[in-house]
């Protein structure tokens, strides 16, 4: 029986280079001479934190970034921004939890958008990917199809692999 699977990856090299572009940009740009400013990743924690000296700039330290991402090719979808908390000294920092792999919880609502939709096709979580099965392949390119209009609304980043027939 044909099948494919739903997962959500991130590339970890791209990001820290998108990071690092961020970082050096920031670096040089006039408007924040004499500001602090600080990307940091956490791989293991699956955030990166932004801290700024100045509470007004960290909007800018973010559309930065966020320009650097979407350049690198990865996913907005793929951040979860917490509210700003302050720090030491006047300062604040914001944590960016990083989403790679779906969750149970978003593995749900992937298996219920395609329940929804009436496609003749099987769906189940496995680990953090959804395995997608149907009897026949136009099925599949089907259900490929809806999950990428969705996805804006499901806030996954999905991709589509391991396809057999």
């Amino acid at each position: 029986m044909p099948s494919f699977d739903v997962s959500s990856e991130m590339n970890w090299q791209e990001l820290d280079n998108a990071i690092n572009q961020a970082t050096k940009e920031i670096s040089q740009r006039f408007d924040f001479k004499g500001i602090k400013t600080e990307i940091k990743l956490d791989q293991k924690a699956k955030t990166v934190t932004l801290w700024c000296s100045e509470e007004g700039k960290l909007d800018s330290v973010v559309d930065v970034l966020q320009g650097k991402l979407v350049k690198r090719g990865i996913s907005l979808l793929s951040f979860d921004y917490k509210p700003v908390e302050p720090a030491f000294g006047g300062s604040v920092r914001q944590v960016v939890a990083i989403q790679a792999g779906i969750s149970k919880e978003k593995g749900k609502e992937v298996i219920a958008a395609l329940k929804d939709s009436k496609l003749k096709v099987q769906a189940q979580i496995q680990d953090e990917q959804v395995r997608v099965t149907g009897k026949n392949r136009d099925d599949l390119q089907a259900a490929i199809a809806l999950l990428r209009e969705k996805q804006d609304q499901l806030k996954v980043p999905m991709q589509f692999g391991n396809f057999r027939n």
